[in-house]
């Protein structure tokens, strides 16, 4: 094979080579999410008796002092994976796609099917940021809600 005919080879390689490179890149990519909808992951600290269930050996006043470090250590960087494995009162990964609907399709919540500060606090969040959803007897009965944003 000469040089211009090897070179020209290398040339069609390498066109070919640019779609698939982008495709494989988007292969990972999640698809995108339904107007109105966003998809947050949350740690729930509960305490004695809030989380049916659960055996939480926590004061309501231990869970809230808890919550506050926890969600300081999200806010400074940690994994926040991480921390749902191992502080969370609720299943792992606690990723959970929200639509602000009454009925929604197979794999997301209502927001109104949730407890309303998981709701509110998730849809107050940008991507990215975490929030707390607070113990409170109506909004929020099962403990404190950390909720990150994620998209």
């Amino acid at each position: 094979m000469t040089r211009s005919r090897f070179a020209a080879v290398l040339l069609a390689l390498a066109a070919l080579a640019v779609p698939v490179a982008a495709a494989a890149e988007g292969a990972g990519a999640k698809a995108p999410l339904p107007s109105g909808c966003i998809e947050v992951q949350h740690i729930l600290i509960g305490y004695t008796g809030s989380v049916p269930g659960k055996e939480i050996a926590r004061t309501k006043e231990e869970a809230a002092k808890l919550a506050q470090e926890v969600q300081e250590q999200a806010k400074n960087g940690a994994d926040f994976t991480a921390l749902v494995k191992k502080y969370t009162a609720d299943s792992a990964p606690g990723i959970y796609k929200m639509c602000d609907a009454e009925e929604v399709q197979k794999g997301y919540w209502s927001r109104y099917g949730m407890v309303k500060a998981f709701g509110d606090v998730g849809f107050a969040l940008e991507p990215g940021q975490i929030g707390l959803a607070e113990w409170n007897a109506e909004t929020s009965p099962y403990g404190w809600h950390i909720i990150k944003r994620l998209r």
